[in-house]
């Protein structure tokens, strides 16, 4: 984590939140202005613009700002220049050791437990939430760190695309999506509008060291919490880009 290249992020997420997404932020209040907190989201996009505007919001939203630390997929540092920008801006690679150490810190992390099934879920299953994983509740429970439930609305337009698995599988990627407009593969996003939803912490008590099954209530209530609130903000949008 590198202070002036972060000031340069901050730079360029305010206007993509701002300007571009116009994102607004419901729930702020629920954002912890200090200690250690797990923030859980929906994913999808194709590209992790999401995670970009959810660390806007809690950068820029509350009276205090709150620097949250995105957790990558392990592929993402073979990216060029994304291992040197992304570490400088204070994301990590997603392994339990190093989100351990963050929330041993007291700082705040975002996890998409739904991972690279999110971000490349086809067009048809928009707002459906995939699969979670169980990793960020062990997490939880053994640093007794609150989870905050997040939900994204406009991310799932940002890109409709079809993924290609064989050129995914040549290329090492979880998938490799092509859109229905030039250039053809997803760097720019359409300029969606972004509403995000933070709920209220969510506290666990158990054993992280439980078998999966008696993770899987726990896992699936905040599922649920984040599939309630996606279905709040579908019925209140007007319309995908105002």
């Amino acid at each position: 984590l590198h202070r002036d290249h972060v000031r340069g992020a901050v730079s360029l997420a305010r206007w993509l939140y701002r300007v571009y997404f116009r994102a607004q932020a419901f729930g702020v209040e629920n954002i912890p202005a200090t200690g250690r907190a797990i923030f859980v989201s929906n994913h999808s996009g194709q590209l992790p613009f999401d995670g970009l505007v959810i660390a806007a919001a809690a950068f820029l939203e509350p009276p205090q700002p709150r620097l949250v630390r995105s957790m990558l997929e392990y592929f993402v540092p073979t990216v060029p220049f994304a291992s040197y920008l992304f570490a400088r801006w204070g994301q990590i690679t997603g392994t339990p050791e190093i989100c351990r150490r963050l929330l041993a810190s007291e700082e705040a992390v975002l996890v998409f437990p739904e991972g690279a099934r999110g971000i490349s879920k086809p067009f048809s299953k928009r707002y459906q939430l995939a699969e979670f994983g169980k990793g960020f509740l062990r997490l939880a429970l053994e640093m007794s760190a609150p989870v905050i439930p997040v939900a994204v609305v406009g991310a799932e337009e940002q890109a409709p695309a079809v993924n290609v698995k064989s050129l995914a599988r040549l290329l090492g990627t979880p998938a490799f999506p092509i859109v229905p407009y030039p250039p053809f593969v997803p760097l720019v996003p359409l300029p969606v509008k972004y509403r995000l939803y933070f709920g209220e912490p969510m506290h666990f008590t158990g054993d992280p060291d439980d078998d999966d099954d008696v993770l899987d209530d726990k896992v699936a209530s905040v599922k649920n919490r984040i599939q309630s609130m996606l279905h709040l903000g579908l019925r209140e949008r007007e319309h995908v880009f105002w």
